[in-house]
């Protein structure tokens, strides 16, 4: 519980930061949406494609740089090496906060923390399915580093990397087994104003 207050403390603090940077520059709302591309390393594991889409705020701090907190859906997972059939099909919350740097007007770097919650986890085998919540956290945290770029003032193409910080296997026996989710992320981002 105290991750997600945490998760959601960052992402408040950003937009309250923004009420009061509003008069110098408009902050931005939008949507994006794309694929993902994931693995869970630390094992015999291939990527899995995914989706991912949800909102922004685009909030300038100054003439170069904004603060673009997200919240995000996010279907991670991988599948197992040498059985096409074994998945693991993981459903998230995230909540990134990215530090967006304009290198150029319509083209930006961003690097930044990601906070993901688990709604659903499963492990698919052909038809069969079985929940896997008692194997897996319910908090994952992550670091992207990414770039976009709008081609108008309202439409973008993003792409970005989330690289897994800690393990998203729960302790069994006494054991913890190691693997942290990574993805790739490639999509469209939409502006409204």
């Amino acid at each position: 519980m105290k991750k997600v207050f945490l998760g959601l403390t960052i992402a408040i603090s950003s937009l309250t930061f923004a009420q009061q940077k509003a008069s110098a520059s408009p902050v931005s709302f939008g949507a994006k949406a794309g694929l993902n591309v994931s693995s869970i390393s630390g094992g015999d594991s291939k990527a899995k494609a995914g989706f991912y889409g949800g909102l922004f705020a685009n909030i300038p701090v100054a003439s170069s740089f904004s603060v673009q907190p997200e919240v995000l859906y996010n279907g991670l997972g991988a599948k197992a090496d040498g059985m096409e059939d074994l998945k693991v099909n993981l459903s998230y919350i995230s909540v990134p906060v990215m530090f967006q740097y304009n290198a150029l007007p319509n083209l930006y770097l961003e690097a930044g923390p990601q906070f993901s919650f688990l709604i659903d986890s499963k492990f698919k085998y052909q038809s069969a399915s079985v929940k896997a919540n008692d194997y897996i956290k319910s908090f994952d945290f992550g670091i992207g580093i990414g770039a976009g770029y709008y081609i108008t003032n309202n439409f973008g193409v993003t792409a970005r990397f989330v690289a897994g910080v800690t393990d998203i296997a729960k302790e069994s026996g006494g054991v913890q087994a190691e693997g942290k989710n990574n993805v790739f992320q490639i999509g469209l981002a939409y502006k409204f104003n």
